[in-house]
């Protein structure tokens, strides 16, 4: 890094960074990955499998410039404006830890592929399916589809062209002394992410439509039938060098294909002692879109994409988007009196207003049913209608009968029709959570008792208003039985009760953001609640 003052107004920053980032390894080969050419799982470093689980990354340099101009040359109002290149390691999740919703995060990443049984590269964890060479029949080890010798059908590996993940930052604001006690300053922030973590199946079911070409470079035709695993790309493989020709149901690789943008404008007014007022106000509009907001899938939707074939279809707003955010903080010390002063004295009144758009959340069905034709269990609906029709409001989200099967319906069997099945219409992170407002107020009392020694009396009010904020449904953007009661209208299965007899069903939250994740945390959304407190400052 270096400094430039280029004359007494304008000063640049300038420099160069670069980061390495090692690969992670395991010893007893715990790691392995899937060989497109043979379609064989094996350890690193065998039968021409690398020797590391993905390339080392030399090429990460990350220059930073910045800028700030005294404009009128007295500090009252002062230009600013910077840009840079910034890289993130890969967290180890990625690898030994993954969420992955298709296998019910049974295959947790390329440390748990289950390789070579009875060859010299047994599973460094032993065999959780084998006993003395002979199957063991239990949940943990089922199957789908026949298979003689009940090895477990998926697998996770590394894409070999995996990348640092990276970003490009920006920004440019101007701040102005509007008054001795007062500032006002207006920017604009935005980032360009490149490479980022996700993974998707490289073996889902063909429901296209037509024909794709797989990661092999062979192409198969779309003719969807049930169990047809000759509509899959990878419908067969060997695992290791003792089993052969096992059904392949899934396999996910991991890569550093997903992107994302960011684009905000921000505001800040902030006094200082003003008629004994201390505040700062902040407001930001911001949009932030990506293909996929984790590495990991803590919810559905979060990185591997509904259609494998497209995953730059998963563009959306991000998971954690927020479009308007407004937070105004403030001390007010209210005025002394000479008489009484041990009770008039001291007094002071602090505030702090949050008030936030809610976050992005996705409609998906959870393992009722492959209505989409992907074989994966957790696709989105179909969105047939208005979601926000019919009396939705309070709790109350969506209108469940705005949804509906991916697929045409055979009532006779209660099935989609073979060849049917399609990709849901639902974008990703389609709807939004309720808004989230909180008031938080507090009086204190501070007074001398020793020349050395003060004493603080504090009243805290958290939501004061006692406002209920409502999370995202069933956790925070998890997914929703929207076909638990369903109906059919025409050849269409639709979600809810047959709003002609029951009335609209609604997708409806209760929760609250401190406890929508299954367990109390500290954060907003509580009820309101109060505290009394006593401090000896000497």
């Amino acid at each position: 890094m270096d400094a430039w003052r280029l004359n007494p107004k304008i000063m640049i920053n300038y420099g160069l960074r670069w980061d390495y980032y090692g690969v992670i390894g395991a010893e007893n080969d715990a790691f392995s990955l899937f060989d497109f050419a043979t379609a064989t799982v094996n350890p690193l470093g065998v039968a021409g499998t690398p020797s590391s689980l993905y390339p080392k990354d030399w090429t990460n340099f990350a220059p930073r410039f910045s800028l700030a101009d005294d404009l009128k040359g007295n500090g009252k109002l002062v230009l600013r404006a910077g840009a840079g290149v910034f890289y993130d390691g890969a967290s180890q999740d990625y690898f030994v830890g993954a969420q992955d919703y298709n296998t019910n995060a049974g295959q947790a990443g390329p440390a748990f592929n289950y390789v070579g049984f009875a060859s010299p590269y047994a599973y460094p964890f032993g065999d959780p399916c084998y006993n003395g060479g002979n199957p063991i029949l239990s949940a943990d080890c089922a199957v789908f589809g026949p298979s003689s010798n009940y090895v477990p059908q998926s697998a996770f590996t590394v894409d070999q062209n995996l990348r640092t993940p990276r970003y490009v930052s920006y920004n440019v604001n101007i701040e102005s002394q509007l008054t001795s006690k007062v500032a006002l300053q207006l920017g604009y922030v935005g980032s360009q992410g490149r490479h980022l973590f996700h993974f998707r199946d490289l073996n889902q079911v063909n429901n296209e439509g037509h024909d794709v070409t797989c990661a092999n470079g062979t192409t198969i035709t779309y003719s969807y039938t049930p169990a047809d695993v000759g509509n899959q790309c990878f419908p067969y493989y060997n695992l290791g060098t003792t089993f052969i020709d096992t059904p392949l149901v899934y396999l996910n690789q991991v890569e550093t294909s997903a992107i994302s943008n960011y684009n905000s404008m921000q505001a800040s007014l902030k006094m200082q002692n003003w008629h004994s007022l201390t505040s700062t106000l902040n407001y930001t509009w911001a949009h932030s879109i990506d293909t996929a907001s984790d590495g990991v899938d803590f919810v559905p939707n979060a990185a591997q994409p509904d259609d494998s074939f497209n995953p730059h279809a998963e563009r959306a707003s991000s998971n954690f988007d927020v479009r308007q955010h407004v937070q105004w903080y403030w001390t007010y010390n209210l005025h002394n009196f000479h008489q009484a002063k041990w009770i008039t004295n001291g007094w002071a009144l602090d505030g702090l207003f949050n008030f936030a758009t809610g976050q992005p959340y996705t409609v998906s069905y959870l393992f009722e049913g492959d209505y989409n034709g992907s074989n994966e269990y957790f696709g989105r609906p179909d969105i047939i209608g208005n979601p926000h029709s019919g009396g939705v409001g309070g709790v109350n989200l969506l209108n469940e009968a705005a949804f509906a099967a991916p697929c045409t319906w055979d009532s006779s069997t209660s099935a989609c029709v073979p060849n049917t099945q399609h990709p849901g219409s639902e974008g990703r992170n389609a709807f939004n959570a309720p808004n989230y407002t909180n008031f938080d107020f507090s009086l204190t009392k501070t007074s001398h008792i020793t020349e050395k020694m003060t004493m603080e009396l504090r009243a805290d009010f958290f939501n004061i208003f006692n406002h209920p904020n409502l999370c995202n449904p069933l956790m925070p953007g998890f997914g929703i039985d929207v076909f638990g009661s369903s109906h059919v209208v025409g050849n269409r299965l639709v979600s809810g009760l047959d709003p002609t007899v029951n009335g609209p069903q609604f997708m409806t939250t209760t929760a609250t953001p401190d406890v929508g994740n299954g367990n109390p945390y500290l954060g907003g959304g509580g009820p309101r609640g109060a505290q009394l407190a006593a401090h000896f400052n000497f």
